[in-house]
Order: C-alpha cells, then structure tokens, then sequence
C-alpha cells in the first residue's frame, strides 16, 4: 500500500490539525486554578474525555458548541466547585480560540496539490469555521457531528461520510482516514474497511489524553508524528 494510492484524505480535525489538548486545558484554567491540589494536564484532559464522551452518547444532536457547557459543569460538579452558566457558555465558545499545530497549514498545502481534502468532525459547523480560517486551506467537503445528528465514533458518521464521498466520485478503496484518536476515528475506520493513517501527536507523551481508551488498539496503514512527517513520506513516495 502506497501513499500515492488514494484519491481522497479524509481528517479529523480536533486533535489531528488542531491542537485541542492545548485549547482544552487553557480554557479549563478558570476551574484547574481553583482547585486545592492540583492536577496534571493528563489528569485534567482524561477527566474531560470521559465527561465529554459520556455527554455525547446523550445527547448525539446537541452542537459541540452547546456540548461543551455541559462537559464544564459536570469537570466542576467532579472537582467540588460551583460555576455560573455563562462561564460553562463561555467554555463552549473557546474552540474557535484553539490553536492549529504549527506544521497543520503548511502540509495541508501541498497535500492538496494531491488529494480532495475532507474533514469529518465531531464539532459544529460555526466552530469549524474558525478552526478553518486557522488551517488556511480550502477543503473539498466538510462533514460535522452538527450535518450527521451524531457524534464519531458512531457508524452513522462514517456511513454519511462515505455516501456523500461517492456522489464526488471517490470510492471507499480511494479514501486514507487520517487521525489522531484511536477511539473516535482509527476503530470506526477499520470496522468500515477504510484505509488509515495514524497522525500520532502524542508519541511522547503517556496514555490517550483527551481520547477516551480504545481498548484493543486498531489496526493501521501508515504512521507519522506530524502533518509535516505526512507530507515527506509522500514527497518521497513521488519520488520511488
């Protein structure tokens, strides 16, 4: 299997282009700096993925945006501190505020000069928008949690996203997932026979962060640390 094999790459966005982990801890500070002992980052976002995970099998058609608010109040109900609602609100909003990784633009530039480009995120489109203006690149389609009703790693999401990929002309064989998490992307992928590549921005780093555990790990197609590692091995794969 070859980089230059497919016609399409499909990204999440949150984790894999944009750096949640670092936006999620920076907008938790309002509650992290009043707690009495403090917690580790890892502590801090592994706490938010269960409550975020949970919140979503709840209520699948509720927009990230309004999700969010949720997930704060039930970290402060967790941690012991009360909070306003417009605290909880202003949390939702901070996702357009949540940085891109660096290399994100620039590898997202040349890959498209290759490939159609298409996100598949569990964010609402209003919040997306934001991130996009970040990532400097025009995508082909864009399929959120707020279009499907629902939230990866459900099967409806990935079953959306093939169905409208085919009315472009791409081919679940044409399709490379390219992701982070291995909960929301990489196990629903290979229960969908799609291709993979793992975007691994947490190789130095212990467990699975603001992922919920996966349990048995999923099986994938290629492996790279970075967007930009992404786009050299297809410079090279041009190459041979």
């Amino acid at each position: 299997m070859k980089l230059t094999n497919f016609k399409a790459l499909t990204f999440d966005c949150y984790g894999t282009l944009i750096d949640w982990e670092t936006g999620m801890f920076d907008g938790l500070k309002p509650l992290t700096s009043r707690l009495p002992t403090p917690l580790t980052r890892n502590q801090v976002l592994e706490a938010h993925a269960r409550h975020e995970s949970s919140q979503q099998l709840q209520t699948p058609a509720k927009n990230y945006r309004d999700l969010l608010p949720i997930v704060y109040k039930r970290l402060a109900e967790e941690w012991g501190l009360s909070v306003s609602w417009d605290e909880c609100v202003n949390y939702g909003k901070s996702v357009e505020n949540w940085p891109a990784f660096t290399d994100s633009a620039g590898a997202l530039q040349y890959l498209k000069r290759h490939y159609k480009l298409v996100i598949l995120s569990n964010v609402d489109n209003k919040s997306f928008a934001a991130s996009n203006a970040k990532l400097q690149v025009e995508f082909d389609a864009i399929y959120t949690a707020e279009d499907v009703g629902s939230y990866k790693p459900s099967d409806r999401n990935f079953e959306y996203m093939a169905e409208k990929l085919e009315t472009l002309g791409i081919q679940k064989h044409e399709i490379l997932h390219t992701a982070e998490s291995m909960f929301h992307d990489h196990a629903p992928a290979n229960r969908h026979g799609l291709a993979s590549c793992w975007i691994y921005r947490r190789y130095d780093q212990e467990g699975f962060g603001a992922t919920m555990n996966p349990g048995d790990m999923p099986k994938v197609d290629f492996q790279f640390t970075s967007m930009a590692d992404l786009a050299k091995a297809h410079q090279e794969a041009l190459r041979g």
